[in-house]
């Protein structure tokens, strides 16, 4: 986490207070934030996915890696503070240490995922209403889309 700070401690800072918008849901930057300190919500169409305060979160990651508009909104619940990131993705390819914290934490968040969708298919096995997880679940284990060639 040391060597992620020194790298990101280069980059500008901004300040934000409670209840800023900092990344709207389908907006497009292609920017990346780091968080310093302060907590933020982030939201999926008015659902609150996560609370999230810890220094070296990220946020705007997926978008920049994908090259879409932004999957969720990030707010600010208290006073915060983040380095900022305008292009996301050139910064990533420049700086393995910063892509691999990244990974990090996108694996951490499939595996949990993917935790989950195992309890809800154990909980539900029997109900075809819910045949939808075995189809997710194939997407997540099988079908992954091939990066484009360089």
């Amino acid at each position: 986490m040391a060597q992620l700070f020194e790298i990101l401690h280069t980059l500008p800072r901004r300040n934000f207070g409670a209840g800023e918008t900092i990344i709207a849901q389908d907006s497009t930057t292609g920017m990346l934030f780091f968080l310093i300190d302060g907590e933020v919500e982030v939201y999926k169409d008015d659902v609150p996915l996560a609370d999230i305060s810890e220094p070296g979160s990220v946020f705007g990651e997926m978008s920049a890696l994908l090259g879409t508009s932004h999957r969720a909104s990030v707010r600010t619940v208290t006073p915060s503070s983040f380095y900022i990131v305008e292009d996301g993705r050139r910064f990533l390819e420049s700086h393995p240490a910063v892509s691999m914290h990244v990974s990090e934490i996108l694996a951490r968040r499939l595996d949990a995922l993917n935790k989950y969708l195992v309890d809800v298919r154990q909980q539900f096995e029997g109900h075809d209403h819910l045949s939808m997880v075995d189809e997710v679940l194939e997407v997540l284990m099988h079908r992954q889309r091939r990066p484009p060639v360089r």
